[in-house]
């Protein structure tokens, strides 16, 4: 379906340009891999660009799965009938959202340096990521955003399951997945011929780029390495 993350940036661009039709706003890209696309979202759109760091609470004995999501304001979601399918105690839960908490403000540190937090004006604000699997870190995006009062908020991805279309979509005011998948088994790398893992140097390089720029709008045509 994709090329690469930046290929998949052009396309949810040009479907977004579509169907906002506003001149400014922002962009939020969800490090690290909804980077490269934001990028490129936000300067084919002319927002300015910035990211929102969140992170999954991971489940002890399976860090690809999580049964929660912290973002960098500190908003915590919990999965809790997965938690309760899990068996996992308070202390065990909360000793993860710690964990995580720590990780996301250093990570939040890290990509952002001293740069005054982000403010919207009253704008659209379109969160971006390279897919959704479940949702659920996307949805804690959501909850942050929503606390900035925004005029609306927007979800941009290039792929998606139906089951995570279905859990974010009544929450934000408008949806863009340009592929929707169904069946038992989701992958987002699945929907690309390119894909690895960026490492946060790679965002903070893209990151720097941008905001080395004269104006704070969004960059794109950065390529991705490795």
């Amino acid at each position: 379906m994709f090329r690469d993350r930046l290929h998949a940036g052009e396309m949810l661009a040009e479907k977004l340009r579509e169907v906002l039709g506003e001149k400014r706003g922002l962009v939020l890209a969800i490090p690290a891999g909804g980077v490269p696309v934001g990028s490129v979202v936000a300067n084919r759109l002319g927002f300015t660009l910035d990211v929102a760091v969140v992170r999954k609470v991971q489940v002890p004995w399976n860090t690809e799965a999580g049964y929660g999501a912290v973002s960098w304001d500190g908003t915590v979601l919990l999965n809790e009938l997965f938690v309760a399918q899990l068996g996992l105690d308070d202390r065990t839960v909360q000793l993860g959202i710690s964990k995580t908490r720590r990780v996301v403000e250093e990570r939040f540190r890290r990509f952002r340096g001293d740069r005054p937090i982000f403010k919207t004006g009253g704008e659209t604000v379109v969160i971006v990521d390279d897919g959704l699997a479940s949702g659920f870190t996307m949805l804690v995006a959501v909850t942050s955003v929503r606390k900035l009062n925004p005029s609306r908020v927007v979800v941009g991805v290039p792929t998606a399951p139906v089951s995570a279309v279905d859990l974010v979509a009544p929450e934000v005011d408008l949806l863009v997945c340009l592929n929707v998948r169904g069946g038992p088994v989701f992958a987002v790398a699945d929907a690309y011929k390119r894909w690895y893992d960026l490492s946060d140097e790679e965002v903070e390089s893209i990151l720097r780029k941008g905001w080395a720029a004269p104006s704070s709008k969004g960059f794109g045509g950065t390529p991705e390495s490795g």
